[in-house]
């Protein structure tokens, strides 16, 4: 009996350190994703190509309103001298002008979103791997995201800011 209690306590020491080399330590990081796609030249140059398209896009609505304005008060200003069937032509004018300008509002809201997706996914997308690649390559366990609002708190002494390494990571020198 003392041998199987003697062989007992001997594999239960061997194994205990086994255990202890496997309790895993993590390692945490964070980083504010806004304040690196801000930091690229790619995204300068995203935004002013937005706000161009915008403004295009402005441009040929305020057109068309003035159009439908001009054409408007020209009616009002006429109208009295016009036939009822002239008057129902113009009506019917003045009530497809608005549809087609309200249409065209929408379709600008949809193409501005488009285009946006279209010049900014590319960036999100480098900036999401240049972090994930400096958090791998660095042995973290999680990098949180400061910018996105649902870190309440973290211990920046026990954490690491990625910010710089991942900025290195995309040769950004600021």
């Amino acid at each position: 009996m003392k041998k199987y209690l003697g062989i007992a306590a001997l594999c239960i020491l061997l194994i205990l350190p086994g255990f202890r080399s496997q309790a895993q330590t993590f390692k945490f990081g964070h980083i504010n994703s806004d304040e690196l796609l801000q930091a690229l030249p790619e995204f300068d140059t995203a935004q002013a190509k937005l706000e161009k398209f915008r403004k295009e896009l402005l441009n040929a609505i305020e057109m068309m309103s003035v159009e439908f304005n001009n054409k408007s008060d020209q009616y009002q200003k006429e109208s009295k001298n016009y036939s009822d069937i002239v008057k129902q032509t113009k009506e019917q004018e003045l009530v497809d002008m608005q549809r087609r300008i309200q249409e065209t509002q929408t379709n600008a809201q949809t193409q501005f979103q488009d285009k946006q997706n279209q010049l900014f996914q590319p960036i999100y997308q480098k900036v999401d791997k240049a972090i994930k690649d400096v958090g791998k390559e660095n042995g973290f366990t999680y990098v949180f995201d400061v910018s996105k609002g649902s870190l309440l708190y973290f211990d920046e002494t026990k954490s690491t800011n990625l910010l710089p390494l991942a900025k290195a990571k995309l040769g950004i020198k600021k």
